[in-house]
């Protein structure tokens, strides 16, 4: 995408962002969750108060979370808002495109902990809710289910290509990513 100056241009670029969130059929505060931010996040983007709209690795964040491309999100901008008055047709031109919907939400899980691992945060006893496929944000709790069949439970504090940094009961863990087959956010913790 070309590099904008205006704000006109910066609006514009948000409306385009706007029309790709309502074609997947989600909410601002939908499409924010799956980036990791707030729906006033998301929409400080779709007004073009948000310059970091420019850049191409926000971008292609952003329209991933819809299910698209940063190329759609340029098609989008050069697309017309209405047909032209002159051309006497009525309502919006089909482009052979259907409406899927949003992606199906992935099945929430629940996981009782039989241990004291991340106490005073959760005790034995505690059931906890869990997203597959939901990344974790830093201090939030994860499910880690390990390569060998092993689940933890811990804190995450970050990440890289490499390995995860997560806290438990006996302090700072690093595991290596190779050992880990799928990490999950913690939605809920309910005490039983």
């Amino acid at each position: 995408m070309p590099r904008f100056e205006s704000d006109s241009d910066a609006r514009r670029l948000g409306e385009a962002l706007a029309a790709l969130r309502r074609e997947a059929g989600l909410s601002q505060a939908e499409a924010g969750e799956r980036v990791g931010m707030t729906s006033q996040g998301w929409g400080l983007y779709e007004s073009g108060k948000r310059s970091g709209l420019f850049r191409p690795d926000v971008q292609r964040r952003l329209t991933a979370a819809l299910g698209a491309s940063p190329e759609a999100l340029a098609l989008k901008l050069g697309a017309p808002s209405a047909l032209p008055e002159e051309s006497g047709a009525r309502g919006l031109e089909s482009r052979a495109r259907s409406f899927a919907g949003p992606p199906p939400a992935a099945a929430t899980r629940r996981l009782q902990l039989s241990n004291d691992d991340l106490a005073p945060w959760a005790a034995s006893g505690v059931v906890l809710e869990y997203e597959p496929g939901r990344w974790p944000r830093r201090g939030q709790g994860c499910v880690i289910e390990m390569a060998d069949g092993e689940v933890r439970v811990r804190l995450y504090e970050h990440g890289d290509a490499e390995a995860l940094v997560v806290r438990g009961m006996a302090g700072e863990e690093r595991i290596e990513r190779s050992a880990t087959r799928q990490v999950s956010a913690v939605t809920a913790r309910l005490d039983v």
